[in-house]
């Protein structure tokens, strides 16, 4: 009898921790769901495998925490904003310019904000754990930049990346102009 209730016991907690450990991964799913939205879906997509995308995600997550980001200076932000300005004011004479060098601009931003640019897809990975939303705007934006270099691109694709383009600028933009209006400032500015 003691046999019976030993294995008993056993497969009771064997099930409980079956369902506790089921409780934490969909948990663990939804956070990530939540926090990178559609490029959760896209990574998932991209990978075929729930696993192997929440992996990917979370590897994204601890890259990006090691990363030193700080907001635009607000004579960057300035300078930034009157360049972005103009550039969207030259699209209707020279929308492949606009676009090389929004994307050009872009880079440039992402650089002195602290993003490592070596590599298109790590800029874009790591601009998805902050700004999500912006991610896929970003890529959509670049895939049209390189299409445009090649003559690929007619002026309703580069209309869209230019589109697409402002709202990675806007974020990179409204970071900066954040740190200014709250007063904030970065630990090293305060030594």
């Amino acid at each position: 009898m003691g046999t019976v209730i030993t294995i008993i016991v056993i497969v009771a907690v064997v099930i409980v921790a079956a369902a506790a450990f089921y409780a934490f991964q969909r948990r663990r799913s939804g956070q990530l769901q939540e926090r990178f939205g559609p490029e959760y879906d896209r990574t998932l997509e991209q990978s075929g495998d729930r696993r192997a995308a929440e992996r990917d995600l979370r590897e994204r997550e601890h890259r990006r925490s090691k990363l030193d980001l700080k907001p635009l200076s607000a004579e960057s932000t300035a300078q930034y904003r009157v360049e972005w300005d103009q550039l969207q004011g030259g699209f209707v004479d020279a929308p492949g310019d606009s676009v090389a060098k929004a994307d050009r601009l872009v880079l440039r931003m992402m650089r002195e904000s602290g993003y490592p640019v070596d590599d298109f897809e790590q800029r874009a990975d790591d601009i998805s754990v902050d700004h999500p939303e912006v991610a896929q705007n970003y890529r959509q934006a670049h895939r049209i930049a390189v299409e445009q270099s090649r003559g690929q691109a007619d002026t309703e694709d580069l209309r869209q990346a230019v589109t697409a383009y402002r709202r990675l600028v806007s974020v990179l933009l409204d970071h900066g102009d954040e740190r200014h209006t709250t007063g904030t400032t970065d630990s090293r500015e305060q030594a």
